[in-house]
């Protein structure tokens, strides 16, 4: 409660002020970005497997962390980190979380060529675009499991892993089969209506009485879920040759999702869980805020969306975030594991949470 309520004092302040009133220390950001990164490596957690999904997430925001500041520390925890795992991404081929790692393999690759080891990456994309399996073939006994990416957050660990290496390689089939698997997923999950995504497809509406709702009987749209997709396309955008033939749809769905993020900030700065219902928690959640801060600073910083419409989002949101992270380092109010709506705390976190974090940061320092 605490918190909530220096969030609301927060929410005062700004909207008194106005964002131009907001003034961001770089010096500050990229501090908070190095405490956030010193502690989580000295607390190291993830779901399975060091080389896991949540690990990937993590070590993405370090990749952006070091992009943007050219500080060391970034880039020798990604090395140490691949150094310990030999390269490898985790063991399901056709599993898009499992290859979420390999962003910062490919990002470090493109600076020290001579110290990563590609090949498990490579092994990997090929058999997860090309390899049969049940779940491409629609035969899976798992209603949910029709198409490769059936659930939203495989938009953001496997698209822009193929970006890059279809950058690297000169490849550019694997951009086509990526945008096949991609609009599989936009056509199954993407609400027209409220232009946000379903989790997976439990949580579509069908006008039904079984339809799974909130207690306000809206619509279920996760925040991280929906975070996954928009830092997903950023991340995307980022790298997506601008003369490639789809490159549209992607800015386009970018623009669309901004847009509807951006109206739906609660005027703390911080999104809630339930984006539809946020009523349901009194509390801002880092992980999609930490995603859509970086999201929409990177559309500023870049040109696509409006700075005058956008700015005061953002800097709400980072005044916000900086704001759950403790005097040790430690990233709090992070939802846990799961695959929808659940509430957070001062003391939750996790290494995605952290990355979210750092992405967040490493855009609004360019801002």
């Amino acid at each position: 409660m605490i918190r909530f309520i220096l969030f609301v004092g927060w929410a005062v302040i700004l909207t008194s002020c106005g964002a131009s009133k907001i003034k961001i220390d770089d010096q500050n950001v990229e501090n908070a970005m190095v405490e956030a990164l010193k502690w989580q490596e000295a607390n190291p957690i993830f779901a399975k497997d060091p080389t896991d999904w949540t690990n990937g997430a993590y070590y993405t925001g370090v990749a952006r962390a070091h992009e943007s500041t050219g500080n060391p520390i970034f880039l020798k925890a990604i090395k140490d980190m691949g150094e310990r795992n030999d390269w490898e991404t985790w063991e399901r081929f056709y599993h898009a979380d499992d290859v979420a790692i390999s962003y910062s393999y490919l990002y470090l690759n493109a600076l020290q060529p001579d110290v990563v080891d590609l090949e498990p990456t490579s092994v990997w994309i090929m058999d997860h675009l090309y390899k049969p399996h049940a779940w491409k073939d629609g035969t899976d006994p798992m209603s949910e499991k029709k198409i490769l990416w059936w659930w939203c957050d495989a938009l953001f660990m496997a698209p822009p892993v193929l970006v890059k290496y279809s950058n690297l390689t000169g490849n550019k089939e694997i951009l086509n089969q990526m945008h096949e698997y991609y609009m599989e997923t936009y056509n199954l999950l993407f609400d027209q209506e409220e232009k946000l995504f379903a989790r997976d497809t439990r949580f579509q509406w069908t006008g039904s009485e079984d339809d799974l709702k909130e207690e306000n009987g809206e619509k279920i749209f996760w925040s991280r879920g929906n975070g996954w997709v928009l830092g997903g396309l950023a991340l995307i955008l980022s790298e997506l040759p601008k003369d490639w033939e789809h490159y549209n749809f992607y800015e386009d769905l970018y623009k669309t999702m901004a847009e509807r993020i951006k109206e739906l900030q609660p005027a703390d700065g911080l999104w809630r869980s339930s984006l539809l219902s946020p009523e349901s928690w009194n509390h801002g959640e880092v992980s999609g805020s930490g995603f859509y801060t970086f999201a929409l600073t990177w559309g500023i910083n870049n040109g696509i969306l409006d700075r005058k419409n956008y700015e005061e989002t953002v800097k709400k949101a980072w005044v916000a975030l900086e704001d759950c992270q403790q005097p040790s380092g430690k990233v709090g109010w992070v939802q846990n594991i799961g695959a929808s709506p659940d509430p957070a705390s001062a003391d939750s976190w996790q290494n995605y949470g952290t990355g979210a974090f750092l992405l967040a940061g490493s855009e609004i320092l360019k801002l």
